[in-house]
């Protein structure tokens, strides 16, 4: 490991900077040293912001920085891969070819995918550590608190992608099968790396973190400083997404329900497009402030197709079986275009980029001319969607009912009758492609489309063993992929881990600790 990300993490840890009156200032300085950092807990804000920062960078590889901005393209990719979101075209290749699930041998060069989220996961969980190994800094408590809770926040957050990203769901396959690298102290150059261990072994420190970020976030008085920070309920929030990929629904019920206390859901005027931090309905977000402007690595200037940037020639569109599922009477449809004659089509790029059959108009900048829009993480609507399918799987059809109504009633007049026509029942269609007709059938159909390409799909779809087909009758899917994509369990559904990991690492080994083989059929 220590060749991955142990020398970056170090640097990180030299560029946290900031004041106490502006939370996210963040400009780097080589005066600011780790002793002076966490002389007391207020001055600790400064690493906290500069790990906040991370989320939100590139530069995880040696090359393809425009496809790798941080969080928001590796939600991005992990959204791709499933069924609901399609790319039109390639332009510079970018983020095509996780589309098409053509980065399998991407693992043994440290530009791809498999190298940069292995490196971005593992610098922020080792920059966390060094906040929380200093538990002796003095200062005010409320921020000590507060600080600790951000740590232990993050390094949860980042050990369930990792071990969402390279391993099969532990509750459905085994959690014996083996997870990821487990660090929690700090690392320098020259640290001996550790083995996978196993899923249990991750799901547990997991879990462990997110409680006790819980009880650090429930001491302080100091309420979310900023959006970019983690709350007490955003804190909830991920302890609920943690419970529904192992299949605790009861403690995803009740986490949500903690989560929830207090948030709003938001009209259409709050999602109309979902990139300000400010609506109502945000719990978590990246605010990117104009002098912050990502540049073509943010995923706007790749997804938004009436932005200048020419990587948004190749436009990103929903599948159109999810789409003409929709109702016409349900606000949230005015999210994609409507289908087009080819002839009326816009040309890539320019001011009527996004005239294309079923062409995105969600997730685009604020501002075009700046370039900036934040990225959201969390909102309350997905809190009370986790509360509707966990309710459901306890078989309290009335509760998921409630919850669910909350958040589509605010979208659709007509949700009440749609509703009605579900059968209370957990059972839900493997088949993604066909009928809608239970309780449970309901509540994903709503998750793919309130939340669609805000929550990774192949996250939902890996959690509750789905396969899926994008070849449809009269599919709009540019690349199939059904010789990847239709077994459940699938080894394409993970990555590969890097090779840099192997030849860094003396207790990973190449022939042992490997995953699965890819490609055809698997």
């Amino acid at each position: 490991m220590k060749k991955i990300f142990a020398i970056l993490s170090v640097l990180a840890l030299f560029s946290f900077a900031g004041c106490k009156k502006d939370f996210l200032e963040t400009n780097p300085t080589d005066r600011v040293s780790g002793p002076t950092i966490f002389s007391d807990a207020e001055n600790a804000m400064t690493a906290v912001n500069g790990l906040i920062r991370t989320l939100y960078s590139s530069g995880w590889g040696s090359t393809w920085n425009d496809e790798n901005g941080g969080l928001p393209a590796f939600i991005l990719v992990q959204d791709l891969k499933g069924e609901d979101h399609v790319m039109d075209g390639s332009t510079s290749g970018w983020f095509l070819y996780d589309y098409g699930y053509d980065t399998f041998a991407d693992w043994t060069a440290n530009r791809g995918h498999q190298y940069q989220m292995w490196n971005f996961f593992y610098t922020l969980i080792s920059n966390a550590n060094y906040i929380l190994a200093n538990k002796e800094m003095g200062g005010d408590e409320d921020y000590y608190n507060y600080v600790m809770g951000q740590a232990y926040a993050l390094r949860s957050f980042c050990y369930m992608w990792l071990v969402q990203t390279y391993q099969q769901n532990g509750a459905l396959y085994g959690t014996d099968l083996p997870g990821v690298p487990l660090y929690t102290e700090p690392t320098v150059a020259g640290s001996v790396g550790k083995g996978r261990g196993t899923v249990a072994d991750v799901y547990k420190l997991a879990n462990e973190d997110i409680d006790a970020a819980i009880a650090c976030l429930s001491k302080t008085k100091l309420a979310q400083l900023h959006k970019s920070h983690v709350s007490l309920a955003v804190a909830y929030g991920l302890k609920a997404r943690h419970a529904l990929v192992q299949h605790d629904y009861a403690t995803a019920l009740s986490a949500a329900e903690a989560a929830m206390k207090g948030q709003s859901i938001g009209s259409w005027d709050d999602i109309k497009t979902v990139n300000n931090v400010a609506k109502k309905n945000v719990m978590w977000g990246l605010a990117i402030q104009t002098d912050q402007a990502l540049g073509n690595h943010d995923i706007y200037a790749h997804m938004d197709a009436d932005s200048k940037s020419n990587y948004s020639d190749g436009r990103h569109l929903i599948g159109n079986w999810l789409y003409d599922r929709i109702p016409d009477t349900d606000v949230r449809k005015a999210w994609w275009t409507a289908p087009l004659d080819e002839s009326e089509w816009g040309a890539p790029a320019t001011a009527n980029g996004s005239k294309r059959s079923w062409c995105q108009k969600k997730l685009v900048y604020i501002d075009a001319a700046s370039s900036t829009g934040d990225h959201i993480l969390m909102r309350t609507e997905e809190i009370y969607l986790i509360a509707a399918e966990a309710a459901c799987e306890a078989g309290d059809y009335s509760k998921a009912r409630e919850y669910l109504s909350a958040v589509e009633a605010a979208r659709d007049p007509e949700y009440a009758a749609r509703l009605a026509k579900m059968k209370d029942s957990k059972v839900l269609n493997p088949n993604t492609a066909g009928e809608i007709s239970t309780l449970m059938d309901e509540i994903f159909f709503q998750r793919r489309v309130e939340l669609w390409s805000e929550n990774p799909r192949l996250f939902d779809l890996q959690r509750r063993g789905l396969a899926f087909n994008r070849a449809w009758n009269g599919t709009n899917h540019t690349i199939l992929c059904t010789d990847y994509t239709t077994k459940p369990g699938s080894a394409n559904f993970i990555l590969w881990i890097p090779q840099a990991e192997f030849d860094g690492n003396e207790n990973m080994d190449l022939a042992k600790d490997q995953n699965p083989a890819q490609g055809k059929g698997l």
